[in-house]
């Protein structure tokens, strides 16, 4: 037993030793790499999961050709965020145009360890009733049909970027920073192809509660105020997820900070925690990785519904 006890703390000194050396290895690694070097570093290693590196504001943004375009949007997303520590505002806008319904959404809010803001632009295959918006899975726009969409996110210290791009997915996770929805002021705006694309679009928006107060129209180009986002009303299990994952999500932060406090620049951060923990590094990604498992988890869902005949 004592013989047991002598190699266990001989492993953990080894280990303490050989951790101790790692870290000072990386620091030192990072340290000698020139500002540039590291920007494009991050910016590379970030790639495959969707999203680019914007050096100037120190944030990252969603590429063109992300995977995400490929699982589209639906109601059942928005459902299932606060189970996947994403706690945002949401203003859903549908509208009809083309022989098809559009929807063109705006968050806002805490994804995991990021906080944040996107704009995302779909339509389904043709014209859907109200009652099948929940229901219809949104693909996201061809790259004949993206729009040029801009938005400001202010926090409530004051600070705030802009960020402007012909996208169908315009997006900005800032990340290590904890807020609650409300303490983000968005204001967004989308040019659109033509004046009748416009004009739908802003009927949308009255359907879903905004006012001529809320928005400013400008030709084919419309500005809305996303800070005006009437609180929806969440049922008392959808509450406790958003309060379970932003306890969650502000301790993860702490953590995150508190590991990467040898530095203080995002890119610095970002490197030291993917050279030392490649595993919290791919958790620091998931801004938007629940699609996949959401597709999951819903067709399990219908599957047993149809072997019960509710559907």
């Amino acid at each position: 037993m004592y013989f047991l006890l002598v190699i266990l703390l001989f492993i953990a000194l080894f280990g303490s030793i050989f951790f101790w050396w790692r870290r000072r290895k990386i620091i030192c690694r990072i340290q000698c790499m020139e500002p540039c070097q590291k920007c494009h570093k991050v910016d590379e290693i970030v790639r495959p999961f969707g999203y680019c590196y914007n050096d100037r504001y120190c944030f990252f943004s969603s590429t063109l050709d992300a995977w995400q375009r490929e699982a589209g949007y639906t109601w059942f997303y928005d459902y299932m965020a606060p189970r996947f520590q994403m706690v945002y505002d949401s203003l859903p806008v549908y509208f009809d145009y083309n022989g098809r319904t559009w929807l063109i959404e705006f968050w806002k809010g805490q994804y995991g360890i990021n906080a944040g803001a996107e704009i995302g632009i779909y339509h389904a295959d043709g014209i859907v009733s109200e009652k099948e918006y929940k229901t219809t899975l949104f693909t996201a726009v061809s790259d004949e049909e993206l729009l040029r969409c801009s938005f400001t996110l202010c926090g409530k210290n004051g600070n705030c970027v802009q960020i402007s791009q012909t996208h169908w997915w315009l997006t900005a996770f800032f990340t290590g920073c904890f807020v609650w929805p409300s303490d983000l002021d968005m204001k967004a705006s989308i040019r659109f192809t033509d004046r009748r694309m416009q004009c739908a679009f802003v009927s949308g928006l009255r359907s879903a509660g905004y006012t001529e107060r809320d928005m400013t129209v400008n030709g084919c180009c419309v500005t809305v105020n996303v800070t005006g986002v009437k609180c929806a009303k969440y049922r008392l299990r959808t509450r406790f997820w958003r309060r379970f994952s932003q306890w969650k999500n502000r301790i993860f932060c702490r953590l995150y900070l508190w590991v990467t406090r040898p530095f203080q620049c995002t890119e610095d951060r970002v490197l030291y925690l993917y050279y030392l923990l490649p595993i919290a590094f791919r958790r620091l990604l998931r801004m938007r990785r629940f699609h996949r498992r959401c597709h999951k988890n819903k067709r399990c869902c219908q599957k047993r519904c149809c072997r019960r005949g509710q559907l």
